[in-house]
């Protein structure tokens, strides 16, 4: 069964959004992920701020990306929900982490709020869709 067959076939709520949605919606999310958390490694790389700032958006990087092949490629729901409880988690603890360390980064936080009510709507949606 193609991706997009499985897809339609998972029970979704009703308030779910159209398939095409997410992906314009995770280009410009990506956009945002990819000048802020550039900007923290790179006040990392530099000694402007500390690595320990930095790991919580590694992670993020991580488990953000490892998402798509988890729920579409092994179409495994359950990992995929803790993938994304993870994404959520290292998202919260990215910009708790960079707020309180840096005051010059602080935009960071403000830019990445719409990554954060995505992720978060992600998530809910992610926890009441199965097969």
């Amino acid at each position: 069964m193609n991706t997009y067959s499985w897809y339609s076939q998972l029970i979704k709520p009703t308030w779910a959004p159209p398939g095409w949605l997410f992906g314009p919606v995770w280009t410009v999310l990506y956009v945002v992920i990819a000048l802020t958390y550039g900007t923290v490694f790179y006040n990392a790389f530099t000694g402007k701020t500390s690595w320990l700032v930095a790991v919580p958006f590694a992670l993020n990087l991580v488990f953000n990306l490892a998402f798509t092949p988890i729920q579409f490629g092994l179409k495994n729901n359950l990992l995929a929900s803790l993938d994304i409880l993870l994404v959520a988690v290292t998202l919260i603890w990215a910009l708790v982490a960079v707020w309180h360390t840096s005051a010059d980064l602080r935009w960071v936080v403000y830019a990445n709020l719409p990554y954060l009510a995505w992720v978060i709507f992600a998530t809910g949606l992610q926890l009441n869709s199965r097969s």
